[in-house]
Parts: structure tokens; C-alpha cells; sequence
């Protein structure tokens, strides 16, 4: 995870400078934005929450979660990242939200991606997302590609 900290440490800096808030919906990162995040000192000047959902499953037990949500979206989307970090943003009441889903490997998942296939975004005063294919079968490497891409995203969407 100490490959993560720049990323986070910059990420939170522009946070704390304009005094905002942030979420994070995190599937095929397991909590590793997250993580990075509060490894900043002074992360609860910023970091409302995060959830890991990992399945539909765990999206039904949100409140104000309905399947009607993501609608025809397919899961490892740009589209689909984009309305996760919008719902974080809006459930936490944060001023920025991050969504994030993929597969990790070492296969790709039920939906037909291939191991290495992520997308991710932000929403708040700006929105964009992104997709990256690693190429690589490496569950553990792509999950931290995958945060690293994220927070970055994140620091260019706040700066």
C-alpha cells in the first residue's frame, strides 16, 4: 500500500485546502482507496466513508439502494462507475464520490471482462471516468493499479 500514499497524500492536501468531504464505493479495489486515504494523518478532516460492495447483494442492503439503479448498465463500465460514485456522494452527503469496479483475476468475472479490466470515477463539482486494462492476470498488482488509477483520477478531478 506505500506505493499508494503519494497519491493519497496529494489527494488529501487539496481536500483539507478547500475544506471538502469525499465517499467511496469500492468493488474490485477492496477497500484499498480507502485504506490509502485514511492512512493520511487528519483523514477525518475529509473521509466521510467508504463501502466495499462487492456484489449485488451488498448494494440491497444500502438504504435508498433499488435494482432499478444501475439499469441496463453493464458492470465494469464507465457509465456504471459513474452512477456508484454519484449514489456514494449522495448517500455519504460528501462533496465528491468514488465508484470503482472491475475484475482483479487471476479470471475475468461472471459478466464476461477479463481479469485486469477496471473503470472508475468521480463525481462532485466535476465528473469523469475512466477505464484501464492492466493486461495482467495478477489479482494482487491489478488491485492496486486499480486504486492508483482511481486516486489519481481523484487529485486531477480536484485540482
Amino acid at each position: 500500500m506505500r506505493e499508494l500514499l503519494p497519491h493519497a497524500e496529494r489527494v488529501a492536501a487539496l481536500l483539507k485546502a478547500r475544506s471538502e468531504t469525499i465517499a467511496i464505493a469500492e468493488s474490485t479495489t477492496g477497500g484499498l482507496i480507502a485504506a490509502a486515504l485514511l492512512a493520511v494523518p487528519g483523514a477525518s478532516a475529509y473521509f466521510l466513508g467508504s463501502d466495499v460492495l462487492y456484489t449485488r447483494k451488498a448494494w440491497r442492503t444500502l438504504r435508498d439502494y433499488n435494482d432499478d439503479l444501475f439499469g441496463e448498465t453493464k458492470s465494469v463500465t464507465e457509465p456504471n462507475a459513474l452512477i456508484r460514485a454519484r449514489f456514494i456522494r449522495k448517500s455519504f452527503g460528501a462533496d465528491w464520490g468514488v465508484g470503482e469496479t472491475g475484475a482483479a483475476g487471476p479470471a475475468g468475472n461472471k459478466y464476461g471482462n477479463p481479469a485486469g479490466a477496471t473503470c472508475f470515477a468521480v463525481a462532485g463539482r466535476v465528473e469523469s471516468a475512466r477505464s484501464l486494462m492492466t493486461g495482467s492476470s495478477d489479482r494482487i498488482a491489478n488491485m492496486h493499479a486499480f486504486a492508483a488509477a482511481t486516486l489519481v483520477l481523484l487529485a486531477e478531478c480536484l485540482a
